[in-house]
């Protein structure tokens, strides 16, 4: 579809042509909305659709808070519902989704005496966490007058909840914690057993449950809904979206996404001054963090303006040829004695797809790859050096640097907005949902609807076609959408030498090296383990 990533929603499960969800007690988007706007309303599941509320329901208690007293207009309508599409033309597909509004309700179905709430953290750093874990506390506290003895941690992701004891989230506690980076209930991989999980909130009392992380884990958070609504508890469970690589399907963009692309360009800033300071051919290489989308190099790319090449996983190149890789870099050094280079971690995979480091996945199943960023630079300066005219070439890798970083001012403010309305929906008495900007207006997403698919680059669109012009590359003949990546595999026992390819006078193969080796996802799964028997 025109003007957004490539990406396709997961299914819409309950939402229906009519618009409202059938059985639906909780607030619903009227039906002449859908009429109206020719789409079809993907409505979140209520706890009204299993429990009966008509007592537990009550004045929202920010009503009360002195910021919002003085009007209502604060209040979202439970009419509202944000279009995913909003450009249409009569020739091109059109995605007639919509999705309920996010933001407070003039009615609550819990009382702030009665939550008892917890947050989770899982999977792998990404700026902004503390800042998410720290509005949620606040949002909770200030605005609806929980007990702060009633708000916890879960240390360690998902095992935290059945295997450690919680941590008390205070407001003294997290009042400065978005000035550091990482997250202060520490995260990890896998660890989701949805019976042990369940057990543990249902013992514990807790009803309120805010869970933070990317795919795997929101496809988690989907299952311990799912859990919760068979065993018919009154837990709202909400996720709050979370992928430094900004590969989320439906949201506009992932939190954290505009820190990695802003301490990315202090990586490429100081590859340019190592490669503009050799004399001669100085080239600077950089790989960012990228397995299935090239986001952060792209707009990385845009961002720093010095970048001559920018590999991404949506593209396969040519290295060969008067219009590959190797043909291009020679251009560049001929014409301006530089090159700066930018690969996502998972560019360029067809040319490594038989060398593996150590196990086939890693402890959440993702598949291992070996290192772009190594093997591109030993195929460069083989190529040079057998061609007669050797580089100087420094490799940058600041993967994990760009994701260790507190927030910038942009990320926390939207981090800010993310967790506030994780509060407003659960308030609400919505669960099995996650939060985020849809077409520029927060929403209510069903989790299903953003496991299904990874966001990736279109490279048909014109942000690529700036890239491209930018950095004056080639198109390659192979550009275009790569195809779907085939499973993992079992690893070799012995990694075979890649022969490197364009060398002049049949130079000796380059060994590819390994020991930086990063993890890959597998096709649906962001950071976090797949959840047993969840689609």
């Amino acid at each position: 579809r025109r003007g957004r990533a490539r990406c396709q929603a997961g299914s819409r499960g309950s939402a229906n042509k009519g618009g409202a969800a059938q059985g639906s007690d909780g607030p619903s988007v009227p039906l002449e909305l859908d009429a109206l706007c020719g789409g079809v309303v993907d409505e979140p599941p209520h706890l009204g659709e299993w429990i009966d509320l008509d007592s537990a329901r009550r004045t929202n208690p920010i009503a009360d808070v002195e910021a919002y007293a003085a009007s209502r207009s604060w209040y979202v309508d439970p009419s509202d519902a944000v279009i995913q599409q909003a450009v249409r033309n009569p020739f091109g597909d059109v995605n007639s989704t919509m999705y309920v509004r996010a933001g407070p309700r003039e009615e609550s179905v819990f009382a702030p005496e009665e939550v008892k709430a917890a947050v989770v953290t899982c999977g792998g750093l990404c700026p902004g966490l503390n800042t998410v874990v720290r509005e949620v506390v606040q949002c909770l506290v200030r605005q609806y007058g929980v007990p702060e003895s009633q708000v916890w941690g879960v240390e360690g992701g998902y095992r935290g909840f059945y295997s450690r004891n919680l941590v008390d989230l205070n407001l003294d506690m997290v009042e400065s914690i978005h000035n550091k980076g990482g997250t202060m209930l520490g995260t990890s991989r896998g660890g989701h057993d949805t019976k042990k999980i369940v057990d543990a909130i249902e013992d514990r009392g807790i009803n309120h449950v805010y869970i933070i992380g990317g795919d795997g884990t929101q496809r988690g958070a989907d299952a311990i809904y799912k859990e919760v609504r068979r065993r018919g508890l009154k837990v709202a469970v909400v996720g709050i979206p979370k992928t430094i690589d900004n590969d989320v399907c439906v949201i506009d963009k992932s939190f954290g996404f505009d820190t990695a692309v802003e301490e990315a360009q202090r990586a490429i800033n100081a590859a340019y001054v190592e490669a503009d300071s050799a004399i001669p051919n100085g080239v600077g290489l950089v790989k960012l963090m990228g397995r299935h989308a090239g986001f952060i190099a792209m707009h990385a790319t845009l961002a720093s303006r010095v970048v001559d090449l920018c590999l991404i996983p949506e593209v396969e190149v040519d290295m060969e040829g008067p219009e590959g890789v190797l043909a291009h870099v020679a251009r560049r050094l001929e014409e301006q004695g530089r090159c700066i280079i930018v690969v996502a971690e998972g560019a360029g995979q067809e040319y490594l797809k038989d060398v593996w480091s150590g196990a086939a996945a890693d402890a959440s199943g993702n598949r291992m790859l070996a290192d772009i960023g190594l093997w591109l630079g030993d195929q460069l300066k083989v190529h040079f050096r057998d061609a007669g005219n050797a580089i100087t070439l420094k490799y940058i890798d600041p993967t994990y640097m760009i994701r260790a970083v507190a927030a910038n001012g942009s990320d926390n403010i939207y981090c800010t907005l993310l967790a506030h309305n994780a509060v407003h929906a659960a308030f609400a008495g919505f669960t099995g949902v996650t939060v985020g900007p849809v077409n520029g207006r927060h929403a209510l997403i069903p989790l299903r609807a953003i496991t299904g698919e990874t966001r990736t680059v279109d490279v048909e669109e014109r942000m690529w076609a700036r890239t491209v012009l930018s950095t004056r590359q080639p198109l390659f003949s192979k550009a275009g959408p790569k195809p779907e990546r085939p499973p993992a595999q079992a690893p070799k026992q012995e990694i075979a030498g890649v022969k490197p390819v364009g060398v002049a006078n049949g130079g000796g193969p380059a060994q590819p090296k390994t020991n930086g080796a990063q993890a890959e996802e597998k096709k649906g799964a962001a950071e976090e383990e797949p959840v047993s028997g969840v689609a």
